[in-house]
């Protein structure tokens, strides 16, 4: 049992942590505040919780105690950082800031257009 638990906890961290690591690749790399917004909201999101996990799973297996902590800070993170991501992005573009040159689709342009259209009818 002790073999399956550490492995479990060394693998929610390393995953956790390899998560950190590709989300800040794509913060450096990705062309657009809207793409590195989502790297940073998703990516980090789900390794923080990674690495929360196994660092659970390690004091309730190895230490015999729950830390409400931890369990409190991922729910936090779980609700907070993609409402988060997702506000910063609409600020971004509430903004005018530019897409990347290369973007196919603006969704959001056409909706804008309708709602202009339906209040200006109204």
């Amino acid at each position: 049992m002790s073999v399956l638990v550490n492995f479990l906890i060394g693998f929610f961290i390393l995953a956790g942590a390899l998560l950190c690591l590709i989300a800040t690749f794509g913060v450096i790399r990705l062309p657009d505040v809207y793409t590195r917004n989502h790297a940073a909201s998703k990516a980090a999101t789900l390794g923080v919780m990674f690495i929360l996990l196994g660092t659970f799973i390690y004091f309730y297996a190895l230490e015999g105690h729950v830390n409400s902590r931890i369990l409190l800070g991922i729910v936090f993170l779980f609700m907070t950082s993609p409402i988060s991501g997702h506000l910063i992005n609409r600020a971004a573009y509430n903004t005018s800031v530019p897409l990347w040159d290369k973007s196919i689709r603006d969704d959001l342009k056409e909706y804008n257009k309708k709602r202009m259209k339906k209040s200006s009818v109204e």
